[in-house]
């Protein structure tokens, strides 16, 4: 096992055993999905593109990339981003 996979794993233990949400100690981030029509993300990494058919998002691990018509940014702040139009995809890349 990598150092990488042995520290998230304990860091994934201490979390359960405190009862601290994954989220907080793991540096996930969380995705909450209403419908298809608002998408709240926490603990983003900034937009890579935006436009009315596309959100790319940078996350912790990876990229976040949704897809559909008419999205525009509800709100933005630094750890969590509001999308809302009609919502096709999410991908998790």
């Amino acid at each position: 096992m990598a150092w990488k996979d042995f520290a998230k794993n304990l860091k994934y233990q201490v979390s359960e055993f405190l009862e601290i949400p994954g989220e907080v100690v793991l540096d996930l981030p969380r995705i909450v999905v209403l419908g298809n029509l608002r998408l709240v993300v926490e603990n983003h990494r900034g937009i890579l593109k935006y436009g009315p058919e596309l959100v790319h998002l940078n996350m912790p691990e990876g990229e976040l990339v949704v897809r559909g018509r008419d999205l525009r940014l509800r709100s933005v702040f630094p750890e969590e981003i509001c999308i809302e139009g009609h919502i096709e995809s999410i991908v998790f890349g």
